[in-house]
């Protein structure tokens, strides 16, 4: 008969006994006696990295440490306050655990690995203090060599990580990128390329790291990168940037570096992944989304409605949020009207989109409709968006939209929308629409 975990965890707490962990003596039930101070006092479980706290009582690294993290300064066992919050290894117990796996494991039961002693402060600060030393004189191979140190330092786990980004690293990077960008050298590229691999870590970079990735040299090389070499590379040049531009930071001066938007338009079209396509489409969308007309214009030119309209044919809700974001800025302006009216797909598709996949969506897709419908007076009837949203079901889900509630900002531009369509009622019929029937809300 298989016991339950409730059953398990209370054997542990009463006996000190696990269950085996063979899979291949299935048809015996073996339990493996553990000495009580193997245990864990938080998780009741065998101990994988033993450390000592000052009160002198023994947890498992993981558990002590989601304690603290949670805001708890005592010792879960005596409840005394901690004097301070070192985490002293208790090698002796580990050994002791490793043996007795050992002894067991006719029983299937592994042997625990030696855990890897956690970076430290103070190691971090020794790390960056090479590293800014390494950049003042100028000697990138040294630079390279420490920074690869310190990516393989997060790699091993994750509070080596958390440790290596709360002690500055990504101004430190920052500086560093900045120093060596202008510099053509397979040596500093290559140092280039590791930074960036350790920079999303860092993300949301400070003000001063923003200044540093955020200046010419720096963006114009990010660009480069974002254009060929490795997947990897290529991800990580676009991630940076979009951290650069999110706060608003120097969004004008990137939009002005030669083959910008063919380099993202690229990343868009020839998707190498999904983090890569999402990323661009936020840069794209915070060009747009300015006050410079240029880039609307020639985001159009370059065939971006159409390749964006066929994208929301199938996409995911975060796909659609973006691209639905970007069409919206680029209808802003003359040129991309112009784009959206000629693709027999664009009042469809938005259409589609009201009132399904998030609400972010809907907004998207209704000032999209609107922009597009308030400039149709001027077309052929014959062409009339007017009539094809009418017919595509549009009526109907924005009448719903306004029982259902939306926006203040969104229920504006519905009810604008239900006027300019009210007047073309009688001359084209309201289908209702099969994905009216089929609604299903998220609240």
């Amino acid at each position: 008969m298989i016991s339950t975990w409730r059953e398990r965890k209370a054997r542990r707490r009463a006996c000190g006994k696990i269950p085996s962990l063979s899979n291949n003596i299935s048809e015996q039930k073996m339990e493996v006696t553990i000495p009580r101070h193997f245990l864990c006092p938080i998780s009741l479980d065998l101990m994988k990295d033993p450390v000592t706290l000052s009160t002198g009582i023994t947890y498992d690294r993981e558990s002590i440490e989601k304690w603290i993290e949670a805001g708890n300064f005592t010792c879960p066992v005596t409840m005394q306050v901690l004097n301070n919050m070192e985490q002293i290894p208790n090698h002796t117990i580990r050994r002791m655990i490793q043996d007795l796996c050992v002894d067991n494991r006719s029983y299937g039961i592994e042997r625990i690995p030696t855990p890897r002693i956690p970076i430290s402060s103070i190691q971090v600060f020794e790390i960056l203090s090479s590293i800014t030393s390494a950049t003042q004189r100028g000697n990138h191979s040294e630079c390279m060599e420490v920074v690869k140190k310190m990516k393989n330092f997060g790699r091993e786990c994750e509070r080596n990580r958390r440790t290596i980004v709360s002690n500055g690293t990504g101004s430190v990077l920052s500086a560093t990128f900045h120093k060596f960008a202008s510099v053509k050298d397979s040596t500093a590229e290559e140092l280039l390329e590791e930074i960036l691999e350790v920079l999303p870590w860092t993300c949301p970079l400070d003000t001063e790291g923003k200044s540093y990735l955020g200046s010419s040299e720096s963006l114009r090389r990010m660009v480069s990168f974002t254009t060929s070499g490795s997947i990897s590379r290529r991800r990580n040049a676009v991630l940076a940037i979009k951290d650069v531009l999110s706060s608003g930071y120097r969004r004008k001066d990137f939009a002005e570096i030669d083959g910008v938007m063919e380099a993202l338009f690229k990343l868009v079209k020839e998707p190498i992944c999904s983090t890569t396509t999402k990323s661009a489409l936020v840069i794209i969308y915070y060009l747009v989304t300015s006050n410079d007309e240029k880039i609307k214009a020639i985001s159009a030119d370059m065939g971006l409605v159409s390749l964006l309209v066929e994208i929301l044919v199938d996409s995911d809700r975060s796909i659609c949020e973006k691209a639905l974001g970007v069409l919206d800025g680029i209808f802003s302006v003359k040129e991309g009207l112009e784009k959206g009216y000629n693709h027999v797909l664009t009042i469809p598709v938005l259409v589609k989109k009201l009132l399904r996949i998030s609400d972010l969506v809907t907004e998207f897709s209704v000032s999209a409709l609107l922009k597009l419908c308030k400039n149709d007076e001027n077309r052929d009837q014959e062409r009339s968006v007017l009539v094809e949203a009418l017919q595509a079901g549009a009526f109907q889900k924005l009448l719903l939209m306004l029982q259902v509630g939306c926006s203040e900002r969104t229920k504006e531009k519905v009810t604008e929308l239900l006027k300019l369509m009210n007047n073309k009622r009688n001359t084209a019929e309201c289908i209702e629409s099969m994905d009216f029937k089929q609604l299903a809300r998220p609240f």
